[in-house]
């Protein structure tokens, strides 16, 4: 699993517009908050979206951006996007490369049965593209919130 203190794995994967999001062409110019969720639509899901976009001019003034990942496909991302008015941007991690990439994508037990599945998790990597913080099996209300914080705390730590 990824820690504080290690460099973020670098990935370049499509969004709800099918344009490619490059997290390394972000490096030296943004902080960025990338979470992934398991699927668009579900409760959890959607709150954790919503919560994220109606806060995204706030991550934005501390120099920071936020994308969501999951593996549903490109077209699912954009009628969750536009059916829930959300203004992040959502990546497509189809085969599941960069869940794997960053540890999400493991074995879960729902109901006795097992099958694999993304941890819920939330990544901040900063200007220098080093992780942060590491966020494991976050309970989405109140998450965005707590994120910001953090990302405030950053901001000012690369003040000093």
């Amino acid at each position: 699993m990824l820690q504080s203190g290690d460099t973020a794995p670098p990935f370049s994967l499509p969004d709800a517009d099918m344009e490619v999001f490059d997290l390394a062409s972000l490096q030296g110019k943004h902080h960025v908050v990338l979470y992934f969720y398991p699927r668009d639509r579900t409760p959890s899901c959607t709150l954790q979206a919503a919560d994220f976009s109606d806060h995204e001019d706030d991550f934005a003034r501390h120099g920071c951006i936020v994308v969501g990942v999951s593996p549903d496909d490109c077209l699912t991302h954009a009628d969750f996007r536009d059916e829930e008015g959300l203004s992040i941007r959502l990546l497509s991690d189809a085969d599941k490369e960069v869940c794997r990439l960053y540890g999400v994508w493991q074995q879960k037990e729902v109901d006795g049965i097992k099958k694999m599945g993304v941890r819920r998790s939330t990544f901040i990597i900063d200007k220098r593209g080093v992780i942060r913080h590491a966020l494991y099996d976050v309970a989405p209300r109140g998450h965005a919130a707590a994120v910001f914080e953090l990302v405030k705390k950053l901001e000012a730590d690369n003040a000093e």
